[in-house]
């Protein structure tokens, strides 16, 4: 049975409770499934397929994203006062060791350039990218291009923008309508809070979104979901546990087109890029959602946590080849995140790189700009 998730007005509760008055106030909306209209014989049988077997989640990751959701749901709807990239940026693995590198060896010589490509190395960067980088940035010190290091730093600035101004490409959703974003990626990584994210960026945009709750193998994952529909006002769509993913998202594309959304977000499962069975799943989405809209999805958004190092480059190129790929969102990069994997993603991909996550508010979720981003990675000055 299709589902639809939406809040009754209500008179202002106590702050102390509003979150399970809002919860209370949910009801399901029966009206929702004559809305929706009824799949065609064609697409409820391919989405009637045979599910793939699907391992267990490893406990500690569930455990881990039910406490990121119980989290998320205690943050208030009020807007806070953004903080800057600096701000957000400076406790970063990358950012920490080049600040430290060039308070410890103030000095222009061939020691703090060697010093460098192992920190740009050990940051995620990558090893071509980084040796590249460096000897560049060696040949022109030895032309006596740089004064100091104050200069060198600079130079650096530049050329660390310079790799990731490609791919600095925001996203336009009003291309279609409805504009389908289908966000995969696997297990841990956000997935589903950037979706929350996402449309609260989008309801503030004064956009009519919908959400489809296509994790149906995790119930956390729905009622995470939910969550986020509650606290934006807006409908998700969702069946029972173990429902059929490709049967929900196509439900909930046709409600998008008879409600007149501007955008649909559709969850998946998190899927292990080593799985092949499950990212064929993905390919079935895809094919039922084109049985209405042969344009859909109109972007494939991959959520990568930016704390993974370069492991995130094979899921990129396996989700890629599987899910058709075509933007990027790296989350969790205001903590431990090294920040480096940017530069080897943008070098080995050149995918658009949409948003960044840079802390567990709304706001929090930034369009990408590549000046802001080198400029809260590396000190002011020396000393900075």
């Amino acid at each position: 049975m299709l589902k639809f998730w939406k809040k009754k007005t209500t008179e202002p509760a106590p702050a102390e409770s509003a979150a399970a008055d809002e919860r209370a106030d949910l009801v399901a909306d029966p009206a929702s499934s004559a809305e929706s209209g009824v799949a065609t014989s064609e697409a409820l049988a391919e989405a009637a397929a045979p599910e793939p077997q699907v391992p267990d989640i490893d406990a500690e990751v569930e455990a881990s994203v039910v406490v990121e959701a119980a989290r998320e749901a205690e943050h208030a709807p009020a807007t806070p006062a953004r903080r800057s990239w600096r701000e957000r940026l400076s406790g970063s693995g990358f950012a920490k060791s080049l600040s430290a590198l060039f308070v410890k060896n103030p000095r222009l010589d061939d020691d703090l350039l060697d010093e460098l490509e192992t920190a740009l190395i050990t940051a995620d960067v990558g090893v071509d990218a980084s040796t590249r980088l460096v000897e560049d940035l060696r040949k022109r010190m030895h032309k006596r291009e740089f004064a100091d290091a104050d200069a060198l730093l600079k130079a650096l600035r530049s050329e660390l923008v310079a790799l990731l101004k490609p791919v600095e490409t925001p996203l336009d959703v009003a291309t279609a309508s409805p504009f389908v974003i289908l966000t995969v990626g696997i297990n841990g990584v956000g997935k589903t809070t950037t979706i929350g994210k996402l449309a609260r960026r989008y309801v503030d945009e004064g956009r009519n979104v919908i959400l489809a709750a296509g994790d149906t193998f995790r119930a956390a994952a729905v009622e995470q979901l939910k969550t986020w529909g509650e606290r934006n006002k807006v409908p998700v769509v969702s069946q029972g546990q173990d429902a059929d993913s490709a049967s929900v998202i196509f439900d909930a594309l046709q409600a998008a087109r008879s409600r007149g959304a501007q955008v649909l977000i559709a969850d998946t499962a998190g899927r292990l890029h080593t799985q092949g069975g499950l990212m064929d799943e993905l390919g079935k989405i895809g094919r039922v959602m084109k049985k209405l809209d042969p344009s859909a999805p109109h972007e494939v958004l991959m959520v990568i946590d930016g704390t993974t190092g370069q492991n995130a480059i094979s899921q990129v190129r396996q989700f890629r080849e599987t899910a058709g790929v075509t933007g990027l969102v790296v989350t969790k990069l205001d903590g431990t995140a090294k920040g480096g994997v940017m530069f080897a993603l943008a070098r080995e991909f050149g995918l658009p790189i949409r948003y960044v996550g840079l802390g567990e508010t709304a706001t929090d979720l930034r369009v990408f700009d590549a000046e802001a981003f080198v400029d809260g990675l590396l000190p002011a000055a020396l000393g900075g």
